[in-house]
This record gives C-alpha cells, structure tokens and sequence, in this order.
C-alpha cells in the first residue's frame, strides 16, 4: 500500500508552544516505547503511524533502547519514514534519548559524553537520519559531572546531528543546573520529558515551577500510568493486558486494590464528562498550560483513535477538579 496523507491533517490538531522556543508541539505526541519493536507486527504499527500523521500528530519520540529489542523500533521507524515519510521529514519532530543500559562493558550507560554521542550516531544510523529534532539525556547520572552531560548535548546541537536537547526524569534542583550549563554553551534546554500521571505526581513539587522559569516545556509521559488509569483493569486483570506481557514494565503487583479503587471513582467523574478514564486522564495533565504536549502509547489504531477524542473535552469544572484530588490524596 501507498500512504497518502490527509490534507487536511492540521486542521484536526491544538498546537502548543514549546516553553520560550520556535517549536510548537501537538497536544498529544506519539511515543515508540511499547509496541514498535521487532517482537511486534509490523505492518500494525505502521498503520498506527499513518493515522497518527493524518490526525496531525506531528511528533513521535523514540529512545536508543526501545523495543524490545533494543534498538529495533528506532530501525522500524526509520524503515517507515524511507518507505512512506520520505517527503514529509521537514513536517515532523523526531526525538530519541540515551541513558539507559543500552551495550555492555563500562561505555553503554548512563551519561558519559562517550556513551551519549556514541548512541546518537547509532541512532541516526538505525533511522537513516542526518539529524534527529530532540537529543534528550534520558535519566540523570549520580557519577557524571553534569557539566560533561549537558557539553554532550551541546556538542551534538553545535554537530549538526540535533536541532534542539532536552532532559528527562530529572529532578528541579538538577534541571535549574543542567539549564544553566547548557545557557553557557549556547544551547537551550527546549524541553523536560518526565513521569507524569493522577497516579505519579512529583513533577508538582517544585519542578513544573522550574520550567516555567526558565522556559522549558514539559512532555509527560506515562500519563495513563502503564493502563491503570484506563477500564482495562477495573474488573481484574486480562490474560492479554500489559500486566502480564513479559516484556512489559507493569507487573502484576503494580494493580494494586487501592489504585483499582481509585480508578473505578476516577471513572465515575470521566463517565458523566462523556469521556473514558483514559479520556479524562490525558486531558486532566493539559489542563495546566505548563504542559506542552502528552505522549501516548498505543498498541492499535483504535486505541490511538480514542486517546485522540480527548481533544473534544479538555475543560474542567473547579467541582470536578476538587472531587479528583480528593480521590488521588485518598492513603
């Protein structure tokens, strides 16, 4: 088959500024984490991609080691973007990270600038690309200078082989700093991808208040907390759900009573908003204006098609907000 875009595809999309940049990103990005990798159907995930561009999705955010196995959805996605994406490079926002294990022996890891631009090169091979639009550090390293870190990502941007960097899962204090060092090299910090759902919320604590300050936009991923913040496990858990897919992250014991619970009184609120849990959980993290965009994953066209009708409701009473936090601060 022949993908033809949509032409009216922006007309179907809210666009956000990203922090104090050019970039402007939409409400909801693609995220390759799950479901794009060489275990799974690829002519699947290729259709998801189709609809993801023709509803205006212009970001799709990938990491050195996403898979499984490691590396192969940044291979499928390269072999997508030569076979039906070809002409329309200058119309996306492509973003990869390294920071986790990703080779053995002691230069695989982490944060070093060895480790950092070494992945980024395999990264732009895997993809066929001469530059990615983000370079992220993907996790803080306690044994690295920050300043070798943040040089990495600089030297990358002064390369050529990233237009912009940003950081993930970094805590405030350390963002302040990272944005600073990268300040003094010429580079802004264009945006932070951390951790963010009802069910996670730290980024409250100091650190939306941090990029605001300093104008870094903020791309939360996770928002659906791993499917616990959807219906898929209010009546126990499906033989074919995440929870017990091997190469998942959610365990088992991550669907605990409490969260069960919380979520079935979530869904209550987000049944007379017209909306599902899932629905309600995205559009209750772009109701702060901080956030820029929220990445979802998605293992089937249908699945993306629902998260897209967030878009229809993202509006909250101050009654609806009130009866939200009192469910979430419930112990």
């Amino acid at each position: 088959m022949i993908y033809n875009p949509l032409q009216e595809r922006y007309d179907k999309m809210n666009y956000r500024r990203c922090g104090r940049s050019g970039i402007r990103l939409p409400e909801i990005s693609l995220g390759l984490w799950h479901n794009f990798g060489s275990v799974d159907v690829f002519e699947n995930f290729r259709k998801i991609l189709w609809r993801a561009f023709d509803a205006g999705i212009t970001h799709f955010d990938l990491a050195n080691n996403y898979g499984p196995v490691p590396g192969s959805a940044e291979e499928n996605f390269g072999t997508i973007l030569k076979k039906d994406f070809s002409n329309l490079r200058d119309e996306m926002i492509i973003s990869t990270k390294a920071g986790w294990e990703m080779w053995p022996g002691p230069y695989g890891d982490f944060g070093s600038r060895k480790y950092l631009l070494a992945s980024l090169d395999q990264s732009l091979k895997r993809m066929n690309l001469d530059y990615v639009d983000i370079f992220y550090s993907h996790r803080p390293d306690p044994d690295t200078p920050l300043e070798e870190t943040m040089g990495a990502l600089a030297q990358a941007v002064h390369l050529g082989k990233a237009l912009y960097v940003g950081i993930s899962s970094y805590p405030a204090d350390l963002t302040k700093k990272a944005s600073a060092l990268l300040k003094e090299m010429h580079v802004n910090c264009l945006i932070h991808q951390p951790k963010y759902s009802m069910f996670n919320r730290w980024v409250e604590d100091g650190l939306l208040d941090v990029l605001e300050e300093n104008g870094i936009g903020c791309i939360p991923f996770s928002p659906l907390d791993q499917g616990l913040l959807t219906d898929k496990y209010l009546k126990g858990i499906p033989k074919d759900s995440r929870a017990v897919n091997p190469n998942g992250f959610l365990k088992v014991e991550d669907v605990t009573d409490q969260k069960v619970n919380k979520a079935k009184r979530l869904n209550e609120i987000a049944s007379k908003r017209n909306q599902s849990l899932a629905q309600m959980a995205i559009a209750w993290l772009l109701k702060d204006p901080r956030i820029t965009s929220v990445l979802v994953g998605v293992r089937s066209v249908n699945q993306l098609d629902d998260n897209l009708k967030t878009l229809n409701n993202l509006d909250f009473s101050e009654e609806e907000l009130k009866k939200i936090d009192n469910i979430l601060k419930e112990k």
